[in-house]
């Protein structure tokens, strides 16, 4: 959860369940099918999990390619936390140490993994890390949820639902590997 500027927790209101484990597994192998049409195949796939759940996704996807592809499909993982706009640009700004995404981007298709697509300042920090660790051929973007509301011009190539959502609402995406639990879930700030 997010605090707010008064450091307390906000107050959350379920409003419904957006996907249910089954929902999920099922958007996810629509997706794999559509991420080896689209690229005529997985031979020079990458699939890169934006750190936290975009990880999981992008290792089950990797999976599912694998099993569809017969071969198996390189995962990473990128850890944008220093790369975000949100840090304070008035303190000392922190050292970045260059964490390794797992296999050489260069030259690869890389499909960007991610949990929810909202501002698009996540992405754009995404982007900036991929590319310091090299050159990939080209780059798409795959979400589970795209609940819009963008600040930057970014658009998924690959999309499991849209979600149309007020500025109120937070969708959250659980999974198995993280949290114990597997749905996606919409709740409403009350404060």
């Amino acid at each position: 959860m997010t605090e707010t500027q008064t450091g307390t927790k906000p107050v959350l209101r379920d409003k419904g369940r957006l996907m249910s484990a089954s929902e999920i597994e099922r958007t996810l192998v629509r997706l794999a099918h559509e991420i080896v049409e689209k690229n005529n195949g997985g031979a020079n796939l990458g699939l890169v999990g934006v750190k936290r759940r975009g990880v999981p996704l992008a290792e089950r996807l990797a999976k599912l390619i694998a099993g569809i592809e017969k071969h198996p499909v390189d995962t990473g993982v990128l850890d944008i936390s220093f790369y975000r706009d949100d840090l304070s640009t008035h303190d000392v700004r922190p050292v970045v140490h260059k964490g390794e995404v797992g296999f050489d981007v260069n030259g690869r298709d890389i499909i960007l993994v991610d949990d929810v697509l909202y501002t698009g300042r996540t992405v754009r920090a995404a982007l900036d890390a991929l590319f310091d660790h090299g050159r990939p051929r080209r780059v798409q973007l795959l979400v589970l949820i795209d609940r819009g509301h963008r600040e930057l011009p970014i658009e998924a190539s690959f999309v499991g639902r849209h979600v149309p959502t007020s500025s109120r609402e937070i969708v959250e995406v659980k999974l198995r590997e993280i949290d114990g639990d597997e749905q996606v879930v919409l709740v409403e700030r009350v404060d």
